[in-house]
Formats: C-alpha cells, structure tokens, sequence
C-alpha cells in the first residue's frame, strides 16, 4: 500500500485528504495548524483538515511551526512514498521534503506560474481573471516553484467568489491529484518546468487591501468583494464607519456623480465610483450588525441618506 504524509489546514485540504484515504492511500499522518480560539467566547476550534483526519482516526501533528520542532523528528522517520500537501500554510524543510520515497507533491489553487504564494484564489478574482485551475506540481525549497506534472483549467463565473472557487477547485485538486499520482507508480509521469518569465506572486491579503476605495471603478470593487468573500470580507467608510460588503453587482450605467455618491436609495442601493460607474450593493452587513439582504437595510439606515450625498468616505 502506498504510504502518504498529509499537510492541510482548511476545508480545500480536508477534501483532498479525504479522497486519499478513500482511494485506499495508506495515511501515516496528518499534519495541520494548532486549533485557533475562534469568536467572542474564544473557543478552541480544529481545523477541518483535523476534523477529517479524527474521522478516520488518523494520527494528527499540530505544531505552530514544523521546522525544527520535536513533530518533525517523528515524520521524518516514517519516510513515506509521497508527502502531500494542500493549504497547509507553512513552509516545509528541505530535509523533510527529501524523506518522500518517490516525490514531494503539493496541490495549488492557480495555474501555475501564475500565482505563487498564500492566495492565489483570491487574486484570480482581485484581477478579474477569466479563468484559474489546479497545478499538481513538486515542492522544492523556493516556494511553489518546483515542476508541474499536471494541470486542469477552471472557467470563473460572474457569481464565483473565494469560497465557490475553493470548493470547486477543492474537488478539482482531489481528483486531478488521484488521476496524477498512479503514474509515479507505473512511470508514466512526465514533468514541466515552469517558466521564470511568466511567474506572478499572490502574497496573503494584508489589512489595507481589505478596504474598497474610491479610486476603484465599480468593476474593481466588485472584484475585491468577492476576492475577499468569505473571508476576511471587503468593507467601505459609509458615513465614517466601517460597512462590510459581502454581494454586489455593477450595473450598466453610468453617473456624473463624484465617486462615493448615493446613486440610488429606492429598492436598490447603489454607490458611485472612479469613471462615473455604479455598483449595487446587494448583502451588507454595518458595523455591529449581522448581514443582511440590502432590501433590510434600505428599510433601516438606509433610506436615511440623500440621492446624490457623498456618503463613502475616502
């Protein structure tokens, strides 16, 4: 039976793991991010990647950094056929990548070399990319950088945001990984380097970039949004507080209102911005509140604001 060290954290991770343990893949161990204090209450929360792994009582390592910890010692002893990873979220040691019988594999959310780094999936929808993918590729010490061995393409759709894309490229990355793994077995697999000249990065998205400004035009804003949805959420200064955005949709007019005016407050609410375009907010959520459908909202704070009012601040 083929032998296999798991890396992941999230749900992307969980489902890939999941489809090694069903295809009869022999799972040493499952290694994930510490548990996270998670709400007000600050309750220890598992991982998804662990959740699974405890469903099919595999052994699970957490430390909060491997390299150089007691946890690597152990896993670099078991010497497995593959170490994989999906969404794990640190980098590993050269040291441990070299324990993998037959290869170090990692499972990346972009078509390679676009997009190296933390957030690809985000950044495919940041820059309102047509179209983003699954890379099965080799980890080596510089990050995402090794060959790729396969890859398969994925349309975005105009109602995609973060978390649609990672549940289907989730899917997508389990199967492609299961259909590429078999010819390191029978030597069929075949390598690509990638090109240097093509490379672009994805770092994790900071604070700042959190914020939608009123230099975007509404396209840019729209993209933002759903980049940043489900998490951490994209938010504008509506009337000097804090507004988070979590829907929107441009609409196909246009405005000779300065950006961040009120458009409209009548069944719609609708913002200006840069170019004189316009963006319908369509799930809100004001600060202190919960989300809510811009109907409830309009109801409330809403129809408080004037058509015309510069109402977003910069």
């Amino acid at each position: 039976m083929t032998s296999v060290i798991f890396l992941g954290t999230p749900n992307f991770g969980s489902v890939v793991l999941e489809g090694l343990v069903k295809k009869g893949y022999d799972v040493k161990a499952v290694v994930t991010q510490p548990d996270k204090k998670v709400g007000r209450k600050q309750v220890l929360h598992a991982s998804q990647v662990k959740q699974m792994a405890q469903k099919y009582d595999l052994p699970v390592y957490q430390p909060a950094k491997l390299s150089g910890s007691n946890e690597l010692e152990e896993l670099m002893k078991i010497e497995p056929d593959f170490i994989i990873t999906a969404a794990y979220g640190q980098f590993l040691p050269s040291k441990f990548l070299k324990t993998a019988k037959i290869a170090p594999v990692n499972v990346h959310g972009s078509l390679l070399p676009k997009y190296r780094g933390g957030a690809p999936i985000q950044y495919s929808l940041l820059n309102g990319d047509k179209e983003t993918g699954i890379t099965i590729m080799e980890m080596v010490k510089k990050m995402d950088a090794g060959d790729i061995f396969a890859q398969k393409a994925l349309k975005i759709e105009p109602e995609d945001n973060s978390g649609i894309l990672f549940d289907k490229l989730s899917i997508m990355g389990r199967d492609l990984l299961l259909k590429t793994l078999p010819k390191f077995l029978d030597n069929t697999i075949t390598r690509t380097a990638q090109d240097p000249d093509k490379v672009v990065f994805s770092p994790n998205i900071s604070k700042q970039q959190e914020q939608i400004t009123l230099e975007m035009t509404a396209s840019q804003a729209n993209n933002l949004i759903r980049a940043l949805n489900p998490d951490p959420g994209a938010y504008l200064l509506l009337d000097g507080k804090r507004f988070k955005v979590w829907k929107a949709q441009v609409a196909d007019e246009r405005t000779d209102l300065a950006a961040g005016s009120l458009v409209s407050n009548k069944k719609r609410f609708a913002l200006s911005f840069a170019n004189g375009t316009v963006l319908e907010l369509l799930e809100v959520q004001p600060m202190g509140k919960k989300k809510m459908d811009i109907k409830s909202y309009i109801n409330g704070q809403g129809s408080h604001f004037k058509i015309g009012e510069k109402i977003v601040d910069d």
